[in-house]
Parts: C-alpha cells; sequence; structure tokens
C-alpha cells in the first residue's frame, strides 16, 4: 500500500514538472517507463482528478448514497408501520365500541321490571 503511494507520488510529481515545462512529455513518458501516448492518458487521468478534487463541496460529512434494495426495504418498513398503526387503533375503536354496547346492555336490563307481576288494564 505504502509502495503505491510512492510510486502514485513519483508519478505526480513528473506529470508536474511536464506541465510546468520543466520536462518534455517525450522525457517524463521515459521516465515513467511508458510510452508517451501512456503518459498522455495518465496526465489526463491526474487532472481530470486535480480538478475534481478541488471543486467546492458542501461542508460536513458527503452523504450516503442508498441503494435502490435498501432504499425500497425502508419504503416497505414505512407502509408496514403505518398498517400496524392503523390496525391498533382500529383494535382501539373496537374495543371502545365492545365497552359501550356492554355499558348499554346494563342499562337497558336496569330499565326492565324486575319480577314476574304483570299488570292488566282488563
Amino acid at each position: 500500500m505504502e509502495k503505491e503511494r510512492k510510486l502514485a507520488r513519483e508519478r505526480a510529481a513528473i506529470i508536474l514538472q511536464v506541465r510546468s515545462g520543466g520536462l518534455t512529455a517525450t522525457e517524463g513518458a521515459e521516465r515513467l517507463g511508458v510510452s508517451r501516448k501512456t503518459y498522455y492518458e495518465w496526465e489526463d487521468r491526474a487532472l481530470k482528478a486535480m480538478a475534481l478534487a478541488l471543486e467546492n463541496h458542501s461542508a460536513g460529512r458527503p452523504p450516503v448514497l442508498l441503494d435502490a434494495e435498501k432504499e425500497e426495504l425502508q419504503r416497505q418498513v414505512r407502509d408496514l408501520e403505518k398498517r400496524l398503526y392503523l390496525a391498533e387503533k382500529t383494535i382501539e375503536v373496537k374495543d371502545l365500541l365492545s365497552a359501550y354496547d356492554l355499558h348499554e346492555a346494563k342499562k337497558n336490563q336496569k330499565k326492565k321490571p324486575k319480577g314476574g307481576k304483570r299488570r292488566s288494564g282488563k
């Protein structure tokens, strides 16, 4: 890993020397042990990477990109949480209605006359 970093820095230094006029592209390619065509490809990649690195970015940690599968699973979880909430509220309403019906039934039983005597008007 460290060896790769050192090699990359050496390449960058040679590219900067060529870009500043200290070396020709041919000399830079020779020092890097590559063809002139390969040198220009490396130079192009290096300059693009440098330009990208120097773009203005918003402060703070970069946003984490979610993959499509993860986003879909999160959407399903939110949907299921809503459905669970509605189911719980439905049960609460049914329980309240059952309690109300029971209360009304008890109230109606109290209103009925107790005992078996009937009044007859005849």
